[in-house]
Formats: C-alpha cells, sequence, structure tokens
C-alpha cells in the first residue's frame, strides 16, 4: 500500500512545554498548497516526581498535579520542499494541596491561560531514492514565545504554573526513512536556545512507524538533556525559581491517525515518563480532529 501523505496531517499533534512528548515538527514533508488544521487536547496527571538524587512519591506542596491543555496546531506546504508549523496551547494546571496547606501559605490549587505560541519553517534540502524507498534530510528552526501574561515567580505555588515564560530558539535536523510499503523511521536532534535562566538543552527522538491512506501509527522514544547550567529542585542554589531548574527526561509514547471523512480525521495517542530529573512522573493521553485541505 502506498503512503497518502495528505491523510496524515492529524498524526502529530502539538503537546505544550508541561506536557513534552515529541517533536515540535514531524519529518514527512506536505506538499505545495496543501494543509491541515488540528485542534487537540491532552491531559496528564502525577503524583510522583523525578527529584534528585531519587524519586519522591508525592508532589511536594500539591500532593498530585493534573494539566490539562487544548490545542491549536496548524501545517501549510509553501513549496513542496518549505513547510510552517504553529501551535498555541490554552493550559490548566490544577494541585490537590489540602484546605489548611492553601490557607496557611496564600496558594490556589489552579493556574491556567494561554501559554506560548510557537512557529516553525522546515526545509527538505535533499532526497536520495532507495530500491524499496526514499530518504527525505530536514531541517527545521523555530521560535517558541510567551504569548500569556502566566507568572512564573511565585515560588512553591509555581510548582503548577503553566509553563516557563522563557522565549526559545530550536534548531533540529531531521532524516526520515519511507518504505513503499508504508513503513518508516524517523531520527532527529537539535539545540534549543532558551531565555529567562531556563537552561538550554540537547533534544533528541527516535520514531518508527507506519504511514497508509487508510492509517497512521508510530512509537517513539523523546529525549531531553539540558545544560548544567541548571540547578535541582530544593538542591545547592535552588532559590525558589522552578524555571532555572535542570529538566531532563526520556519519554515513551505512540500516536495513531485515521481519515474519517473527507480530509477529517480523528488521533490519540498515550506518553509516558520512564526517567527524568526535575519533572512529574506523568502518565499523559491526547486527542484531536484535523481537517486537512
Amino acid at each position: 500500500m502506498n503512503v497518502n501523505l495528505r491523510f496524515l496531517a492529524g498524526a502529530l499533534f502539538m503537546l505544550p512545554v508541561m506536557m513534552i512528548a515529541q517533536s515540535p515538527v514531524s519529518g514527512f514533508m506536505k506538499a505545495k498548497g496543501y494543509g491541515s488544521i488540528t485542534a487537540s487536547f491532552s491531559s496528564e496527571k502525577y503524583d510522583e516526581v523525578f527529584l534528585v538524587p531519587t524519586k519522591v512519591d508525592e508532589v511536594p506542596v500539591f500532593n498530585e498535579v493534573q494539566t490539562t491543555s487544548y490545542s491549536l496546531y496548524a501545517e501549510y506546504g509553501i513549496s513542496d520542499n518549505f513547510n510552517l508549523v504553529f501551535n498555541l496551547p490554552y493550559i490548566k494546571s490544577e494541585g490537590k494541596a489540602t484546605p489548611e496547606t492553601l490557607a496557611n501559605n496564600g496558594f490556589e490549587n489552579e493556574r491556567k491561560g494561554v501559554q506560548d505560541a510557537s512557529l516553525y519553517g522546515k526545509y527538505r534540502f535533499a532526497s536520495k531514492a532507495t530500491p524499496n524507498g526514499m530518504i527525505n534530510f530536514i531541517a527545521a528552526a523555530g521560535i517558541e514565545t510567551p504569548l500569556g501574561d502566566y507568572r512564573v515567580d511565585e515560588e512553591l505555588q509555581s510548582i503548577i504554573a503553566i509553563g516557563n515564560r522563557s522565549t526559545d530558539i530550536t534548531g533540529l535536523a531531521i532524516a526520515t526513512y519511507k518504505h513503499n510499503g508504508g513503513f518508516f523511521a524517523t531520527g532527529q536532534i537539535g539545540y534549543s536556545l532558551r531565555s529567562n535562566s531556563v537552561p538550554n538543552a540537547l533534544l533528541s527522538e527516535v520514531k518508527l512507524g507506519y504511514a497508509a491512506s487508510k492509517f497512521y501509527l508510530d512509537a517513539y522514544v523523546a529525549n531531553q538533556l539540558s545544560d548544567d547550567s541548571g540547578v535541582d529542585i530544593l538542591g545547592e542554589g535552588f532559590t525558589g525559581f522552578f524555571p532555572a531548574t535542570r529538566v531532563n527526561y526520556t519519554r515513551i509514547g505512540f500516536n495513531a491517525y485515521v481519515p474519517v471523512y473527507k480530509g477529517i480525521g480523528v488521533s490519540g495517542g498515550y506518553s509516558n515518563y520512564i526517567e527524568g530529573r526535575n519533572l512529574g512522573d506523568a502518565d499523559g493521553f491526547n486527542w484531536g480532529v484535523t481537517y486537512s485541505f
């Protein structure tokens, strides 16, 4: 079965910074004049935290945290070899601190609002045919910057902040092999420069899957390795400013997409951190509806 990329528009949908699951751009390109718009919902929950040197069984202050996101994601082919990708999430983060804790510290169990808008461009600069498929080489770059007026300077209240208020500039190198039968493999690596005392980070992802006209399925491993400039929560140099923490992680997950009617398709996925540093041990689910044109 030949790959039909017009039906794969919703297969890779964005998650917000608080729910990092995968790269902001995929290894597939849209043809000139083709695009897609995806409305997605994401939810994750955790009651354990990867701290240093060990994982703890309860979230400090808030006991448990659930984060939900409503995102608008769009991609458009300016040309066959150049695409633009846009994402805007609205996030609600909820804790389960006791009424006594809230009253004694002046805390609240909820933070919500528009988070960070992102705009990426990706350029396919080379392709190489193989006996049974094609290898594409893609360079991508983008900026993510706060659009909402959320705060990150509330000390322990910021455990449930909806972002870092950082402007990030990220570059990625991507290689994708697509077999004529529909199987594919994508690898990417990149680096992200970040403001607001957020440590810069090395990013990588490996993805295997199957892409055909009737459905799409992938499984991935995503990693982030922050620079040593960051601090550990409650460790030496920590002042209560959470964006300055060093966040590392390895996360696994899968996504699926099925076209249902005249350019409209539905998607879903699951992800889980298998190791990390200074972040919650979260399970996440996501769903989306995509219109492709």
